[in-house]
């Protein structure tokens, strides 16, 4: 690696998706730093998310902490529940 840290959490997303933006929204909105996968561009990120979801291509999927959760549909409450269990934001 380049000694640049990775962001805690991965979203794996598609362009047009209202639910991707929206969790995009709510993790900058808690100050989270995330980096952005497109599964349509990215056949190998595609692959996982459907491993992650039992062969569904569900975005958005985030994976943080070595936890995965896909938030269709989107629910703040199990996104900071989420983001809780993997010490991303306190209590």
């Amino acid at each position: 690696m380049d000694g640049v840290d990775e962001p805690p959490v991965t979203v794996f997303s598609t362009s047009n998706c209202l639910e991707c933006e929206a969790t995009k929204w709510f993790l900058r909105k808690r100050g989270v730093a995330f980096r952005e996968v497109d599964v349509a561009a990215d056949p190998a990120a595609a692959t996982l998310v459907e491993r992650l979801n039992g062969g569904l291509r569900s975005v958005p999927t985030l994976v943080a902490g070595g936890r995965a959760l896909t938030m269709s549909p989107f629910d703040r409450a199990r996104l900071d529940d989420f983001l809780r269990d993997t010490g991303l934001i306190g209590e």
